[in-house]
């Protein structure tokens, strides 16, 4: 269970990817969820196998309470759960005692958090919240469950000299000139430039949003272990909030997904919303991709430059939830 650090905060979603009385299906430390959003705006989490027979209740449908509250429906003899987790057996007028035990949930805003039932042991980020008070939401994108541990998921996300192999079809990207790495603790900061070569007219033609790109993209990437890493972008036509979400949904699949918030400067900024989350989306699938063709517990003989980032990981990883070593800013 230490492999998937409870006592952290996992953002499960943005309210966005809900829709009014419509079951979704969420998994976390090994456990599937529904999840769904009544008419109140109220949000609820129960776990998703039916304590009658197993059906999953993320298969079934929502009934709207008198409350605009709502119950979700098993799929296999249509036995209803409130929030609560409590039901009515057929032939009874009478609710039942909790039969199923809800997700305990935090909710800041749009935003959909949970411990899991553990006890917390770091704080929820704030930043998101600064985003969303700040920043026009543009959209998610690149909801996938990948089928790789935690620990190789974060550090492949804090490797910078994957840019110009995981990612060189999309990019280019020529090299990976690093700057400097701030360390504090469970929050750092990464700076680095990757020049690149000029895109084909076919690239193009594939992502519009690659011309509003520099030939040298410069990254600052802000990382909150374990669970999100922000990419700050800003070129001339406006500013982007890239937040690439992490979720342990068992000890051998991790979530991902990517929240986007931006400021437009120019009216062209505005144009390409959708070309920026098919921009991210294209990243994620690339990263997920990778992963499925790694062998992540092959001994590292080797060590690049510039993987203090890694370093990075793999201390707080295994110190979690203490901080060891803090302020190695290089």
């Amino acid at each position: 269970m230490q492999s998937m650090l409870p006592g952290a905060p996992w953002l499960l979603a943005h309210k966005s990817m809900l829709t009014v009385n419509q079951p979704r299906k969420m998994s976390l430390y090994g456990t599937d969820y529904v999840m769904w959003l009544d008419a109140a705006g109220d949000i609820h989490a129960l776990p998703n196998a039916c304590p009658h027979m197993g059906a999953m209740l993320s298969e079934g449908w929502c009934e709207t309470q008198g409350d605009r509250t709502s119950a979700v429906v098993c799929p296999f003899h249509a036995l209803k759960f409130d929030a609560a987790g409590c039901t009515v057996l057929p032939g009874s007028n009478k609710k039942t005692l909790p039969q199923l035990k809800p997700l305990d949930l935090i909710i800041q805003g749009d935003f959909i958090w949970s411990y899991g039932g553990y006890e917390p042991k770091i704080p929820i980020p704030t930043i998101l919240n600064e985003f969303a008070a700040e920043f026009e939401f543009i959209g998610y994108t690149a909801d996938v469950s990948v089928k790789t541990k935690l620990l190789p998921m974060l550090l492949n996300m804090h490797d910078y000299n994957h840019q110009n192999g995981t990612h060189r079809p999309m990019f280019e990207i020529e090299e990976v000139q690093f700057q400097k790495f701030v360390d504090d603790g469970h929050h750092s900061h990464a700076h680095y430039e990757m020049p690149r070569k000029k895109p084909g007219l076919q690239d193009i033609l594939k992502n519009p949003a690659l011309l509003a790109l520099p030939q040298t993209l410069s990254a600052h990437l802000e990382n909150f272990f374990p669970s999100l890493v922000v990419l700050h972008s800003q070129i001339a036509i406006g500013k982007a909030k890239q937040c690439h979400i992490f979720v342990p949904e068992s000890e051998t699949h991790t979530r991902t997904y990517v929240l986007m918030f931006g400021e437009a400067k120019h009216p062209v900024f505005s144009l390409l919303k959708q070309n920026f989350l098919n921009l991210a989306k294209v990243i994620v699938e690339q990263d997920a991709d990778i992963l499925g063709k790694i062998y992540a517990d092959t001994p590292q003989k080797i060590k690049l430059d510039n993987e203090v980032g890694m370093d990075w990981v793999r201390r707080n990883f295994v110190s979690f939830p203490n901080v060891v070593e803090p302020n190695l800013s290089k």
